[in-house]
């Protein structure tokens, strides 16, 4: 009998630094340590110049009285404000800016993506002139037409108005002049009213689409919720009288008193912003669309379903899922962009905090970081909604 001769193969080295893992690890902690080491001496280099020049940092001057005055502002503001409140009124402005323009872009981009492909020859061209026009000219050209070739154009008060005039309306190169509105106490029953309008309607839509998945019936919500949200807030404040006082302006001798006034500045860039957006929103919209099957379209007419109600229960619905993801890089470029402001001295974060606060304190390094760290905040924060809304809307594979 042989004895059989059992050969045991040679294992591989296993020490910590052959493991192609612990080496990843080791080589991201070395990167990391350069990193921070290198933004350390940055920083510590920051202070060292700033002492060595008399400069004092941290955040004391919020607290300083700021000393000018500011155009259009959300708050109250006088001579004994703070920069602090200077910070607070940017914010609160750019955020005016970019919700209404967001708003408006994307209902202004969707109509034009929609009517760009309209079987309307007339109206599918004036969208494809308004996309190309718009969309092909820098934006701060446009803000520069808006401001100084449009608005700035227009007559002063004294030509348009007589002294001793009441004011409801009017245009002029001081911006838009309105009444200055007057709400009574019970004026609060209507917002209250409109509220549960818009709750109520939440619900309705949600009995409604299972209502038609169970019996296959539709239920007018759109009807239902402009009923809920602006019929009957509507006939309410009907039976109360009309509790809103519409206080005009006068026209004094040399200036327009009272009423409010939409500032040029602001009209320029939120008109700007909207139609340069808009123009890409459009072409997203299209792009959307045109991603859609058109097999979906024949089977909505084989079912005898209008082009409105295809386009709007069973097109855009499943477009949005290619629209949302560079829909949300629009609504980022619009806040961003919304720094322009400072080019027409609109009182936005960059033009009165990162501008003047600055020229006037030196507290570059705070201001700046503050500033930078704003924008960043407010487009993460639009990001995650967009994220979040775009995963609502996905489409579920089986």
């Amino acid at each position: 009998m042989t004895d059989s001769v059992q050969t045991k193969a040679p294992s591989g080295d296993k020490s910590f630094w052959n493991e192609p893992k612990n080496r990843s690890i080791v080589y991201q902690l070395l990167v990391l340590l350069i990193v921070v080491g290198l933004g350390w001496s940055i920083f510590d280099n920051t202070l060292k110049n700033l002492e060595a020049r008399g400069i004092s940092t941290g955040f004391d001057f919020l607290s300083s009285e700021a000393g000018f005055a500011i155009i259009q502002t959300l708050i109250e503001f006088n001579e004994s404000s703070t920069y602090g409140d200077v910070f607070i009124i940017g914010l609160l402005n750019t955020l005016l800016v970019a919700v209404i323009g967001i708003i408006l872009a994307t209902v202004l981009g969707f109509i034009m993506g929609v009517a760009r492909l309209s079987p309307n020859w007339l109206v599918r061209k004036l969208a494809e002139v308004y996309i190309e026009i718009f969309r092909n000219v820098p934006l701060l050209l446009q803000i520069f037409f808006w401001y100084h070739a449009v608005l700035k154009a227009q007559p002063g008060p004294r030509e348009v108005f007589k002294s001793g005039d009441q004011v409801y309306f009017g245009v002029t190169n001081r911006g838009i002049a309105l009444p200055e509105f007057s709400f009574a106490a019970s004026f609060d029953y209507v917002i209250w009213l409109f509220f549960i309008g818009v709750a109520v309607s939440v619900f309705v839509k949600k009995w409604a689409r299972e209502r038609q998945v169970r019996t296959g019936q539709q239920f007018p919500v759109f009807l239902a919720t402009l009923g809920l949200t602006i019929g009957l807030p509507l006939v309410l404040f009907l039976i109360l009288g009309i509790p809103v006082e519409a206080i005009p302006g006068e026209m004094t001798r040399f200036s327009l008193k009272g009423g409010t006034t939409i500032n040029p500045e602001f009209i320029a860039l939120t008109l700007a912003l909207v139609v340069y957006t808009a123009a890409f929103i459009a072409e997203i919209v299209r792009a959307g669309i045109q991603a859609v099957s058109y097999g979906q379209t024949e089977a909505s007419r084989a079912l005898g379903l209008q082009e409105s109600v295809t386009l709007r229960l069973v097109i855009i619905p499943q477009a949005m899922r290619v629209i949302v993801p560079p829909l949300t890089s629009q609504f980022l470029n619009l806040t961003k962009n919304s720094s322009l402001a400072a080019a027409i001295a609109y009182p936005d974060l960059v033009s009165i905090f990162a501008g003047t606060s600055l020229n006037q304190t030196g507290q570059a390094l705070e201001i700046m970081g503050m500033t930078l760290a704003i924008y960043l905040l407010i487009s993460l924060l639009t990001s995650v909604f967009m994220n979040w809304y775009n995963s609502r809307i996905k489409l579920v594979e089986r």
